[in-house]
């Protein structure tokens, strides 16, 4: 056998078929009884699944198992008598606002939309990131107990990064092209590299924060792993956000958050050691990506500068609204991009080109709300005293506010399911703590 870094991985619809019907219907029933029995329980279950599509076309939509668990654990709250109430305490009624202001915003750009499909297809996923935080928020609200959430996160991480250091061995779905050399750039079970790196950031801000007041073996071991994992990944972008993450650590716990991270940090080595070795497999140090300089092969992707380009275009041409959710990809050929069906490399160029200044500022609202959800008077002080969540969604939240000037990763559910159930968790917490 041949080893072949990079294994071209080809996106063809997988139609439902019964055995994944039966499948679907179990996790679905599993996820309600849990939660029904225990709140946490069933928001564990949806922390593990989130990162696992398994998702099948029926009628002309996707199911997935983060979907199917969702609406499982929606159904098993509504056991719990007076479930929402607590949406009305601070911080929820804030980033309810938030997520509707995005949600409107979203929708008017159906009205003038080319493809009217794909803007109402993302326009229903800000509904499902909506769903995501009230699920999350409601079953720590109901049930805060924290175990469960910290297993979840740990096994998830864990799992997570295992499928990606696989893929040093069994081949990775896009790679680094440097002369005659192609090096591969792990992915697991995410997307993509760059959207394995901004879970980990999520996950790490997680583990981290956790790790500070309560350190585990398998903490240290997700930690390590998942950091290794994101080295290998490739993505500058995504190493700058776990500085992120880890700077707000150090800022908040000092000496404390440097004893937690210990295991990122071995994990950081093991990584570059691996980097290292296809340096010199690869006869440069160009592999590290120390140049700004784009690849020579953007993998039928693009590179940034025509694709911000286009989106700039795009904007000028409808400042107001833009040319459509969803509709980025399917308009760069009019602007004189072809052979390339991405997204525009930056969330609020995309959503510039997008929902023109409307998304934009509905987009800037969304990340202020959230900051100022877990920020405020006394900053130090209440991440010090309060809820190791509250730190880690802060944290995050900062990270791929920072990561997605480059990078678009709220557009991919793996991603953004993953951010706003820290969200929620958090949310709760401090209302709870309030």
């Amino acid at each position: 056998m041949t080893y072949r870094p990079v294994v071209d991985q080809f996106v063809t619809p997988i139609p439902l078929d019964p055995l994944s019907a039966v499948l679907f219907v179990a996790a679905f029933v599993a996820a309600a009884l849990l939660t029904a029995r225990r709140a946490a329980y069933g928001l564990a279950v949806l922390i593990l699944a989130t990162p696992f599509a398994f998702a099948h076309d029926v009628l002309g939509t996707s199911i997935t198992l983060p979907k199917v668990v969702l609406l499982g654990v929606l159904l098993g709250l509504s056991t719990y008598a007076g479930a929402a109430a607590g949406l009305r305490d601070r911080p929820a009624p804030l980033l309810l606002r938030a997520l509707g202001l995005y949600f409107v915003a979203s929708a008017l750009t159906v009205v003038d939309a080319a493809h009217r499909g794909p803007a109402i297809r993302e326009t229903l996923k800000v509904l499902e990131y909506g769903a995501v935080f009230v699920a999350a928020f409601c079953c720590h609200r109901i049930d805060p107990d924290d175990a469960p959430l910290v297993n979840a996160t740990t096994l998830a991480a864990i799992v997570v990064a295992a499928t990606a250091l696989a893929q040093e061995i069994v081949g990775a779905p896009s790679g680094l092209y440097i002369g005659a050399a192609i090096v591969p750039r792990v992915a697991g079970v995410l997307e993509g590299p760059n959207q394995l790196s901004a879970y980990c950031e999520i996950a790490v801000a997680a583990l981290g924060a956790w790790a500070l007041v309560r350190p585990s073996t398998a903490l240290r071991v997700a930690l390590f792993s998942i950091v290794c994992a994101d080295v290998l990944s490739f993505s500058r972008a995504g190493l700058f956000g776990l500085a992120v993450v880890a700077a707000l650590l150090v800022v908040v716990a000092g000496n404390a958050a440097w004893r937690a991270l210990r295991p990122a940090l071995y994990g950081l080595g093991a990584g570059l050691v691996g980097s290292a070795g296809w340096a010199v497999y690869a006869h440069t140090p160009g592999v590290l990506r120390v140049s700004l300089q784009p690849s020579l092969y953007a993998g039928g992707v693009g590179n940034r500068s025509e694709l911000w380009t286009a989106a700039l275009r795009m904007w000028r041409d409808h400042p107001l609204l833009g040319v459509g959710a969803g509709n980025f990809e399917l308009d760069l050929p009019r602007y004189g991009v072809f052979g390339v069906r991405t997204h525009a490399n930056s969330w609020y160029l995309q959503a510039l080109a997008e929902g023109g200044v409307v998304l934009l500022a509905a987009t800037v609202a969304l990340i202020t709300a959230i900051v100022a959800a877990f920020d405020g008077r006394g900053l130090l002080a209440r991440l010090r005293s309060g809820s190791p969540w509250v730190l880690a969604a802060l944290a995050a939240t900062v990270a791929l506010a920072l990561h997605q000037v480059v990078d678009l990763l709220v557009f991919y559910p793996k991603v953004g399911g993953a951010w706003w159930l820290l969200v929620g968790i958090a949310a709760a917490a401090r209302s709870t703590r309030a």
